[in-house]
């Protein structure tokens, strides 16, 4: 685990299409927080584009609504943030080589026990880099409120500002996911690689807790491996 922040990037100028697969509370905030930061988004969901009109009519001009196939072929980057028991209907070729942002949690009341995940031996951004072997799945958004992606960010250096932690194999996931946080108000802790992201899940000190830098690198720090 690397408790210290990366050094901050902003998210390059040019316009990102981000593509999102999973339009419910997290999917659809993050879908207004890079709309607010001037980005493109193609959204879908399981119920089909025609389901999502008054959504897109909310985000306005930059939002278009279409299927999980055709939200991950338009990605330059892609959010997937639909329960774990969906993961195996996430489209794998138009997504390879791509980053992909993953939301999820394993919630077994909800998806069904998966054994690898209760004792240990996997996480649930693993389960989905196994899915996607082409792309480059970074773990975000996991662990903080739907509500509070657009409402609880602060310029760099404020006493209010909140930390988020992300994780990958990848560095330049990493990377991309911190600009994210930056451009939306939030500090960074990476806790690196994809093997660790277990830190930051359901019912570990740090999860859905608001804490800044010091607070969440000690959180991660203590954090159960099995729950």
């Amino acid at each position: 685990m690397r408790g210290n922040a990366r050094p901050r990037r902003r998210l390059r100028p040019s316009m990102t299409t981000y593509g999102i697969i999973g339009a419910g509370n997290i999917g659809s905030q993050v879908a207004r927080a890079v709309i607010g930061l001037g980005h493109d988004v193609v959204i879908a969901n399981s119920r089909g584009p025609e389901t999502l009109d008054a959504l897109v009519a909310e985000l306005g001009p930059r939002a278009r609504a279409a299927t999980a196939q055709e939200a991950a072929a338009a990605a330059d980057v892609a959010v997937v943030t639909v329960p774990l028991k969906a993961v195996a209907d996430i489209p794998v070729e138009p997504l390879a080589g791509k980053v992909v942002l993953d939301t999820n949690n394993y919630y077994w009341e909800r998806d069904g026990r998966v054994e690898a995940l209760d004792r240990g031996e996997k996480t649930t951004s693993g389960l989905l880099q196994e899915h996607l072997p082409a792309s480059k799945v970074v773990k975000a958004f996991n662990h903080i409120g739907a509500a509070d992606i657009t409402t609880d960010g602060h310029p760099a250096g404020s006493e209010q500002r909140r930390a988020l932690a992300t994780s990958s194999d990848h560095p330049e996931a990493v990377e991309h996911v911190t600009a994210l946080y930056d451009a939306l108000g939030f500090d960074t802790v990476d806790v690196s690689p994809l093997s660790e992201s277990w830190r930051v899940e359901r019912d570990r000190p740090a999860y859905v807790v608001r804490q800044n830098r010091a607070e969440l690198v000690e959180n991660l720090a203590r954090a159960p491996r099995t729950i």
